[in-house]
């Protein structure tokens, strides 16, 4: 017996190429997949399952504004939301240490205040941004070049080949106040006061270095 199926990609506003499915065997092997062929270009999204049977979503991990999901057309069926069955809905902060999570506009308003004010201070201030993913970070990466004319290093930049709107932001030249590289150890290198990419100081002059961990698991941690 044949049942027609229709699938709708919804965005997830996660990060780049991510890719959620309402069956868990087939998420899985998916989410393996694009680990190992990671193709950013591909949309960020949810998907909305429709058959005879009801209709199923499957949210994965999403990121959404408020008031983002009643724009989504192909949510509605006319002027209401359609009918769902099932909703799979990822839950990683349903917890009440949760409770409150700045949005994404208050985070990057009070990431730029900071970061302004610091950068300002002498060209050997620097930033390090703590960023424990890959990808997800592009907002505030593209925000803080826009803002305040500063690009942000790199190791490398091939990772974002699939999103050139994103290449005049990021750097892989040293030299630049704020910093995302990567290393194995790089807690240890702030410690030390030396960015992950070796720099330690400016024109002989050692650097001043603040670190910004833009995390929401992290400031549900926090001890104060």
């Amino acid at each position: 017996q044949k049942e027609d199926v229709v699938v709708t990609l919804l965005p997830a506003g996660h990060c780049p190429g991510s890719v959620m499915y309402v069956l868990s065997i087939l998420y899985m092997f998916h989410h393996l997949a694009f680990r190992e062929e990671f193709d950013p270009s591909v949309a960020v999204c949810r998907f909305l399952f429709e058959g005879e049977n009801g209709t199923v979503l499957y949210t994965g991990d999403f990121r959404l504004a408020k008031g983002e999901a009643a724009r989504m057309e192909l949510l509605h069926s006319g002027t209401r939301v359609k009918d769902i069955q099932s909703v799979y809905l990822d839950t990683t902060f349903c917890d009440p240490k949760f409770y409150h999570i700045p949005s994404r506009e208050e985070c990057l308003n009070g990431i730029l205040e900071l970061v302004r004010s610091w950068t300002s201070l002498s060209r050997n201030h620097v930033v390090w941004l703590n960023c424990k993913a890959a990808y997800g970070y592009e907002y505030l990466f593209i925000n803080l070049s826009e803002e305040l004319g500063i690009k942000v290093h790199m190791n490398k930049l091939d990772m974002f080949r699939n999103m050139p709107e994103i290449l005049c932001h990021v750097t892989t030249d040293q030299h630049t106040q704020i910093h995302a590289c990567r290393h194995p150890r790089d807690d240890d290198c702030f410690r030390g006061n030396r960015l992950p990419c070796g720099m330690t100081c400016f024109n002989g002059t050692p650097l001043h270095i603040i670190s910004i961990k833009p995390s929401t698991m992290w400031f549900g941690e926090r001890k104060k």
